[in-house]
């Protein structure tokens, strides 16, 4: 009576084996697809940060406007500016300057002043050097960002050369001016009462080579 009660269990131990087996290797290929397509949109989505920074620099700026990444600055004209006139009374504001170059592009380029003080409502110029120590010349386009980000809907530039093509042929070296000021209507913003600095980062990148022989 026992052994003939035993009997069943042994095909049903099979069984259970078999279904525990094809579980285990139905669980592995999902981990392994899943693994797959994390691997895919890692590598995508670097990429596709790389070639909007790199490649896509126009697209960066309308992205930039569109949505204030970065602490995108606001752009007024010299008539806006010659309007303004110093806020009485307003702490005053260090605006620190900083600049890099990225990915291949061979150029030194930093700004002449480190920071310059001033109040909302005052404008103000500042300069940054590029040169080309290279035998070619060197065509590339500078980006930027503004910490904290919120301070960027305050800071407005008159004049810029960021997301505009600058060649240098070889061994040039340039001055660009960056001419603005920050609005008045930061001191009546709470959210900014604790902000007594604001930096504006610039980097370089390269877009392209050209020869010397083809630079008038």
């Amino acid at each position: 009576m026992v052994l003939a009660f035993l009997r069943p269990l042994r095909p049903l131990g099979g069984l259970r084996h078999a279904r525990f087996m094809a579980t285990r290797s139905s669980y592995q290929r999902n981990l392994d697809e899943k693994n797959k397509r994390i691997m895919l949109y890692t590598a995508s989505t670097a990429l596709l940060f790389f070639g909007a920074a790199y490649a896509a620099v126009p697209l960066y700026k309308i992205f930039c406007q569109m949505t204030g990444f970065g602490g995108t600055t606001q752009r007024s004209d010299i008539l806006t500016a010659e309007k303004l006139s110093p806020v009485e009374g307003a702490h005053p504001i260090r605006v620190t300057f900083d600049g890099g170059v990225a990915g291949a592009m061979p150029w030194s380029f930093r700004p002449i002043q480190r920071d310059l003080v001033i109040v909302p409502g005052e404008t103000a110029l500042a300069f940054y050097t590029a040169k080309n120590p290279t035998e070619k010349a060197i065509t590339g386009v500078a980006t930027y960002n503004v910490h904290p980000p919120k301070a960027g809907l305050y800071f407005n530039k008159i004049q810029c050369f960021c997301f505009e093509e600058q060649r240098l042929k070889a061994n040039e070296e340039i001055d660009m001016p960056v001419f603005f000021f920050i609005d008045p209507d930061i001191v009546d913003d709470p959210s900014m009462t604790n902000v007594s600095n604001i930096t504006l980062s610039y980097t370089f990148f390269k877009t392209d080579d050209v020869d010397e022989d083809d630079v008038e």
